[in-house]
C-alpha cells in the first residue's frame, strides 16, 4: 500500500494505491501545482462541508456572510482547508499529521471563526486510516463541521453498500429541500451498481460503514467511520470516472445547527481496509 499527499495543495491526498493500482484517483501535477485540492483523491472538509445557501449563515441569532469560493457554484462549498496551505508537523514512512491555522476572514467576509485543522495518515499492512479535527479557538460557540471527500475509481462493475436511514431531496442548485426516506432507487443496503444511479445527495441515518467492491479488479474496501460522521455524501456524477462517497458530521446546509463550544474539538476517524475477492 502506498499513500502520497500534498500538505501545501489544500492537505490533500494525491495518491492511494494497493500493489500498484489506483483505490482513488490519482491528482494531476498541475491540481497539485495550483496550491488547491479541489481536483485530489482526497481533500478535507472543514469547518463545513458542501454549501451554505447564498453565503449566509445563520447561527444562534446571528447571521453571518460568507463568500463564494468555487468556480462556477453560487454558494461557498466546502470550507476553507482545501484551499490553503497544511503544515507538516511531523512524517515517517507510514505516518504523516498536518495543520491547517484559520484566523477570522476579514471585511471580504469569508469564515468569521478561528479554527485549527488537523489531519493525521497511517498506513498499516491492509487500512489506511485517517483522523480529522477541527479545534474551536474563540471564547464563544462557533458552528463546525468536518468531513472527506475522496474520490474512488469507477468501473462499469463498480458495486457500493450502504445503509442510511433517510436521504435529502435537493433543487436545480443542489440545495437540500425535504428530508425523505431512501426511495427503493437509492438504496445501496443490498448493494447496486454505481453506474445505474445519478446522485448528488446527503444522506442522513447512516450507520458509519460502508463498502466499496470492484469484482474485475478482485478487491474491496470497507469503510468505517466513528461519530460524529453519520452523514453521508453520495456523489455519482454521469459518465465519469470517478464517484464519491464522502463521510461527514452534518447535513447539507445545516453546519449552523452544528455548535461547537469555546475551545472544543469535533473530531472524527475514518478506516480505509482493502482486501481481496476470493
Amino acid at each position: 500500500m502506498s499513500l502520497q499527499i500534498a500538505p501545501r495543495s489544500g492537505g490533500a491526498v494525491v495518491r492511494f494505491a494497493v500493489n500498484g493500482t489506483d483505490v482513488l484517483r490519482p491528482m494531476t501535477a498541475d491540481a497539485i501545482a495550483s496550491g488547491k485540492g479541489d481536483n485530489a483523491a482526497l481533500y478535507p472538509l472543514v469547518p463545513f462541508s458542501n454549501r451554505i445557501a447564498n453565503g449566509q449563515l445563520a447561527f444562534e441569532g446571528e447571521m453571518f456572510n460568507v463568500v463564494r469560493n468555487w468556480p462556477g457554484v453560487g454558494h461557498p462549498m466546502h470550507g476553507d482547508g482545501w484551499a490553503h496551505a497544511w503544515d507538516v508537523v511531523c512524517s515517517d514512512a507510514v505516518s504523516a499529521r498536518i495543520v491547517y491555522l484559520h484566523e477570522r476572514a476579514g471585511e471580504a467576509g469569508g469564515w468569521p471563526f478561528r479554527y485549527r485543522a488537523t489531519q493525521s495518515y497511517r498506513l498499516d499492512d491492509d487500512r489506511l486510516t485517517i483522523r480529522i479535527s477541527l479545534e474551536n479557538l474563540e471564547d464563544r460557540p462557533v458552528p463546525a463541521g468536518i468531513g472527506l471527500h475522496p474520490f474512488f475509481v469507477r468501473d462499469p462493475d463498480t458495486q457500493l453498500i450502504c445503509r442510511t436511514l433517510a436521504v435529502w431531496r435537493t433543487d436545480a442548485e443542489v440545495l437540500p429541500v425535504e428530508r425523505i426516506a431512501v426511495p427503493a432507487a437509492w438504496d445501496f443496503g443490498a448493494g447496486r451498481t454505481v453506474d445505474s444511479v445519478v446522485l448528488d445527495n446527503c444522506f442522513d441515518g447512516w450507520d458509519g460503514r460502508a463498502a466499496i467492491v470492484w469484482p474485475r479488479r478482485r478487491l474491496r474496501l470497507d469503510l468505517t467511520a466513528t461519530v460524529p460522521f453519520r452523514h453521508l455524501v453520495i456523489y455519482i456524477p454521469p459518465a465519469q470516472t470517478s464517484f464519491c462517497v464522502e463521510p461527514v458530521s452534518h447535513a447539507n446546509g445545516q453546519v449552523g445547527l452544528a455548535p461547537l463550544g469555546p475551545g472544543g474539538t469535533l473530531a472524527g476517524e475514518v478506516v480505509f481496509h482493502i482486501s481481496s475477492l476470493v
